[in-house]
């Protein structure tokens, strides 16, 4: 449910700073945040030798998923690129899915993903900006959404080499390796004199809240489900997505939105339902 705010929190964040800086000090809270919480859960951070080249894989596409993430808010709308990438995901996700696994859709999954594009159709108002889709940004949302099908790949394996959460754990910590060779730290030291209290409260939502907490718990899940089940229930952000950047970024709600986020949420259902 946090990512339900999270777009528009991160486009308020995007706003103070260069997107490798605002990355990188995302990263260090996010470790932190979950360091705390295993400590205090008990569970173990050792993951075995094994996981080592999918821990690398994943720390890289992490990287690469939040670079392209925060330069399409820097250019971009917070509410357009959550429904973009949250309609684009569980296909994206399914077609890599395929490729890895080489079986047959079954003929509810083809059912319940085109009624989730539908619905993105209608929250993105394709017949009104078709040619604005890729403008904006927004491009860069789109980019993040095929790194992220990939990472998926790689999260859902997780569980063989140890617990999920410390999976993530090392994974937050590489990216800040990774991102520290990027970082201009004149920029970074200006974005700390100067930020308020709405920039800490924003970053440590983002940092603690939704990439500590709900984007592990998403990786939990790819463990459990496998990347393709978990990644439908993205069908239910989109209209979240866009009421949120209503509220808190005055961005327009219609009619539309209400459409799409109800063909999402029955996408949601078919494709998970028993039999």
């Amino acid at each position: 449910s946090t990512k339900i705010i999270s777009w528009p929190s991160a486009k308020i964040l995007s706003s103070y700073g260069g997107p490798f800086e605002i990355a990188w000090l995302r990263f260090v809270f996010t470790f932190l945040g979950v360091f705390v919480l295993l400590q205090i859960a008990g569970i173990p951070i050792r993951i075995d030798k094994k996981g080592m080249p999918s821990l690398a894989a994943a720390s890289v596409l992490m990287t690469t998923y939040s670079l392209l993430f925060f330069s399409g808010l820097k250019n971009g709308l917070a509410g357009a690129g959550g429904v973009l990438v949250t309609t684009t995901t569980p296909l994206i996700i399914f077609l890599v899915g395929l490729l890895f696994s080489f079986r047959k859709l079954r003929p509810r999954e083809w059912a319940g993903l085109f009624l989730g594009i539908t619905g993105g159709c209608f929250l993105l108002s394709i017949w009104n900006r078709y040619d604005q889709i890729l403008a904006s940004g927004n491009i860069f949302f789109l980019g993040s959404t095929v790194v992220w099908a990939f990472l998926s790949r790689f999260t859902a394996k997780a569980g063989q080499y140890g617990a999920a959460p410390a999976f993530s754990l090392w994974i937050y910590l590489n990216c800040i390796f990774l991102l520290a060779f990027f970082v201009d730290w004149q920029a970074l030291k200006l974005i700390l004199v100067q930020g308020d209290f709405i920039f800490w409260f924003n970053m440590l939502f983002n940092a603690v809240i939704n990439t500590g907490m709900a984007t592990t718990f998403y990786f939990y899940a790819t463990s459990k489900l496998g990347a393709e089940k978990t990644s439908t229930f993205i069908y239910v952000v989109p209209f979240a997505a866009a009421l949120s950047s209503l509220l808190l970024l005055g961005e327009p709600l219609h009619w539309n939105t209400v459409v799409g986020g109800l063909l999402g949420i029955l996408a949601v259902y078919i494709i998970n339902r028993r039999k």
